[in-house]
């Protein structure tokens, strides 16, 4: 069975095309008669428009392209579910593309974003991604960076404040009375982890000389990674064995915490101490229930979608860069160290 076409209803109505497509998108140039002719029809004939040819063919579309550093972080789940909270309200899509990292498959997705023409984008990015932002914008498409401070007047961003976050992860294991700290994380080309590490460091080189600071590079943010770290870490006499560990985020801290207990080798927190950076909701359901340092993620996906609408719906608006404090969130992986 054939769908119904605005032509059917234009028939069946007794009106032109052109009169219909005026009661479905102008009706306050019609007269009340006429709307209520056609509007007659349309129930009639079950006609349902084509909305998105519609929108399209007006230069705006209904979707948002989202692409994200890490599909398998629940943080960037939760980042994605909150930009569709605020996209629902105001009739949006969002397509969604995980880049899991790679520079190639982040050019894949925003090629595919372009040709369809979508209303914006929204990006947590991999890399220096400016370039390719300046030609989204030549094709009148609006970016907003994610969980990335932008740096520039030209885009807008949403982020965390991951330097202070870093330095309150380790100033809370220093008060916890840890001293030989291990940084684990990577790879250093993503913007966080550098941030997350340079916190780290101010805490350590605030705190005195008797705090040692020393990096464990992974080359993914992943539990996979964390469990290999771990495992680095655990090959080296007990006495060159850090007494805490900040990853640069949970999923690494989880992964750490998988081989650190595996078979009773560590006591965590007892002997290592390990904080991680998200807070997911897996974080307090470890084994040893997990302390991190807490990003609002469905705050950033709410603001990023409100600020990417505002400034396609008008481009004079100048471009803001919207930083959300962190929070420490305290359990037990990194109770006090024994006296």
């Amino acid at each position: 069975m054939q769908p119904v076409s605005i032509r059917d209803v234009a028939q069946a109505a007794g009106v032109s095309v052109g009169t219909v497509s005026n009661v479905l998108n102008r009706p306050d140039e019609v007269s009340a008669e006429l709307v209520v002719r056609v509007s007659r029809a349309v129930d009639q004939l079950g006609y349902v428009r084509n909305d998105a040819a519609r929108r399209l063919r007006k230069g705006v579309s209904s979707a948002v392209g989202f692409v994200v550093l890490n599909g398998q972080n629940p943080f960037f789940n939760d980042v994605v579910r909150g930009a569709e909270d605020e996209a629902s309200k105001h009739n949006i899509a969002i397509l969604y593309g995980n880049t899991d990292e790679d520079d190639a498959r982040e050019k894949l997705y925003l090629d595919l974003f372009e040709e369809q023409q979508v209303r914006g984008v929204l990006i947590a990015p991999f890399g220096d991604i400016q370039p390719r932002l300046e030609r989204l914008r030549r094709r009148g498409i609006r970016a907003v960076l994610v969980d990335r401070f932008g740096g520039s007047s030209r885009y807008s961003s949403v982020s965390v404040d991951s330097v202070a976050g870093g330095r309150m992860a380790v100033e809370h294991l220093i008060g916890t009375g840890r001293r030989r700290i291990a940084f684990v994380g990577g790879p250093f080309g993503i913007r966080q982890v550098n941030d997350r590490l340079a916190g780290a460091r101010v805490a350590a080189e605030n705190s005195g000389p008797d705090c040692e600071l020393e990096v464990v590079a992974t080359t993914a943010m992943t539990v996979a990674e964390g469990v290999t770290a771990g495992a680095r870490i655990l090959s080296r006499p007990r006495s060159e064995w850090p007494d805490a560990l900040f990853a640069a985020n949970d999923l690494i801290a989880l992964g750490l915490l998988q081989s650190l207990i595996q078979e009773g080798r560590v006591r965590v927190p007892e002997e290592i101490a390990i904080i991680g950076f998200d807070d997911i909701s897996f974080a307090g359901a470890a084994a040893v229930p997990l302390s991190s340092i807490r990003q609002p993620s469905t705050m950033i996906g709410r603001t990023a979608l409100r600020i990417l609408l505002e400034e396609t719906a008008d481009e004079e608006l100048i471009p803001r860069q919207t930083v959300f404090q962190p929070e420490l969130v305290v359990r037990r992986s990194t109770d006090p160290a024994p006296r």
